[in-house]
């Protein structure tokens, strides 16, 4: 049996989204973790080795970071067509998203949000306005991230854009095409499921 190790209204609430696209069973494991508002603490039930989530429990298989999960829940499930099988070419352009993610966007708007600015010479990442440049580009170009079908790489990207698609981070980079983007990946019903269930045990 699945377990993702979630804390509402964070991080992981979007592989909620992600396991009820799945379609297969799964437990919910609730914890507490730190917040930026200075609330919450570290969950001594929480396996992860610095208090965060999403963390998934599959058996003795334990994964963590965001890119990861996505992945190996893609390649677990393959009949759910979340993401192209090994030697499928589109599988180079999917596993670099994922990546992309993690390694470059998240980190961008971290620094725009610390106002840090991002040293491009030496830096892994770029400013957001470079990120958002690329992205806005493979949005204009394709349906979805990754290319013309929905993959566990749009649960990442569309389900934080919806949370800060209003935020003044996004500034000039909130296009037409990446609100339709948004709106497309969102009004999906396995989205509606896992909000149901984001909000802790009853």
């Amino acid at each position: 049996m699945l377990t993702l190790v979630h804390a509402p209204r964070s991080r992981s609430t979007r592989f909620l989204w992600l396991l009820e696209e799945i379609g297969e069973p799964y437990d919910i494991q609730y914890v507490s973790i730190r917040r930026s508002d200075g609330s919450g603490a570290l969950d001594s039930a929480n396996p992860h080795p610095h208090g965060k989530v999403p963390l998934l429990k599959d058996g003795a298989a334990v994964v963590f970071e965001q890119s990861a999960i996505a992945l190996y829940l893609a390649d677990k499930f393959p009949d759910a067509r979340l993401g192209p099988a090994i030697g499928d070419p589109a599988r180079g352009v999917f596993l670099s998203l994922l990546a992309y993610y993690s390694g470059v966007l998240e980190p961008a708007f971290t620094s725009k949000f610390m106002k840090v600015a991002v040293p491009r010479g030496t830096a892994g990442w770029v400013d957001s306005e470079e990120a958002m440049t690329f992205i806005n580009a493979r949005i204009a170009a394709e349906p979805y991230i990754a290319g013309e079908t929905f993959t566990a790489a749009d649960v990442l990207y569309a389900g934080t854009f919806a949370m800060f698609m209003n935020s003044p981070l996004m500034g000039e980079k909130k296009t037409k095409a990446l609100e339709d983007y948004v709106t497309r990946c969102v009004s999906r019903p396995a989205r509606a499921r896992a909000a149901a269930k984001d909000q802790g045990p009853l």
